[in-house]
């Protein structure tokens, strides 16, 4: 096994992960709804996961590990990544703001502050801003 093919096979174990965490969040109020199922279906897309590994994920969400990332920085690219599909085409309606409280919390926000944290992140994106200019005004909000 060549060292590119073993940093595919991370990069790839951790976005199974990445999107099993999602699926989690999204079945943790009984079932998907249509919105949620079409943001999912959008995701996997993203994170490139097959057809036959998504029905697998939807079956038993709990197969791959959570891989929560453990530097700030980490989440708030994450949080960048998933606030961009939730606010893009409004998929998911006026639910935007409810179910990025869930994925932030399950990125490891805590509930003391993920309401700041999401109303900041959704207004930057209506600004259309980029990466480097989320993380810095998310980093930099409080001073």
């Amino acid at each position: 096994m060549s060292f590119s093919d073993l940093f595919d096979n991370e990069f790839k174990n951790r976005n199974k992960g990445h999107f099993s965490a999602i699926v989690r969040v999204a079945l943790s109020d009984g079932a998907l709804t249509a919105e949620e199922k079409e943001f999912l279906d959008k995701l996997a897309t993203r994170l490139e996961i097959s057809s036959s590994e998504y029905e697998e994920i939807l079956e038993n969400p709990t197969k791959y590990p959570i891989n929560p990332p453990v530097l700030h920085i980490n989440r708030l690219e994450r949080l960048y990544d998933l606030a961009r599909m939730v606010y893009a085409d409004h998929v998911l309606g006026p639910k935007q703001k409810q179910i990025l409280t869930r994925f932030a919390l399950a990125l490891g926000f805590t509930p003391s502050n993920v309401n700041y944290i999401v109303d900041k992140a959704l207004s930057l994106l209506v600004l259309n801003v980029d990466l480097d200019t989320f993380i810095y005004e998310m980093q930099h909000m409080n001073k």
